[in-house]
C-alpha cells in the first residue's frame, strides 16, 4: 500500500535526485576521460598486461555506480511515507544511506517518528 508523502519530503527527494543526477553526469565525464587515457596507455605500453588499466577504470566506475545507487530506492519510495529515506537504510554503504544517516544524526525531523540517535552527531561536528 502506498502512502502519501508530504510536500517537504517530495521537495527533499526531488533535490536529492537532482544532486545524484549531477554527480552521475560528472562521473560520466570523468570516466570518459579516464577510459581514453587508460586505453591509450594499455595499447601503447601494456605489454603482457594489456587492458589492466582500462578494466580498472571500468571497475572503479562500477563501484561508484553501486555507491551512488541512482535509482535503487525509487521502487519503494512511496511505500513508507518518508520517500527515498524510507526506502533506504540509514548508514548503508550508498550515497543515500550515508546522507540519510547524517540527516538523522543531526536530528532533522523523521516523518515516521522513529527514534533518533544523538551519539554520532559529534563525529560530524569535529
Amino acid at each position: 500500500m502506498t502512502k502519501s508523502v508530504s510536500n517537504k519530503v517530495l521537495l527533499r527527494d526531488f533535490l536529492l535526485f537532482q544532486l545524484k543526477l549531477a554527480i552521475d553526469g560528472l562521473k560520466g565525464l570523468a570516466m570518459w576521460q579516464l577510459a581514453i587515457v587508460a586505453f591509450t596507455f594499455d595499447l601503447l605500453f601494456g605489454g603482457e598486461n594489456k587492458g589492466r588499466f582500462f578494466y580498472k577504470v571500468l571497475s572503479l566506475a562500477e563501484r561508484f555506480d553501486l555507491w551512488l545507487n541512482l535509482y535503487g530506492a525509487s521502487t519503494r519510495a512511496r511505500e513508507s511515507g518518508d520517500g527515498l529515506f524510507g526506502a533506504s537504510r540509514a548508514g548503508a554503504n550508498t550515497m543515500l544511506g550515508k546522507l540519510e544517516q547524517m540527516v538523522r544524526d543531526f536530528g532533522f525531523e523523521d516523518p515516521l517518528g522513529t527514534d533518533q540517535s544523538t551519539e554520532t552527531r559529534r563525529k560530524y561536528a569535529a
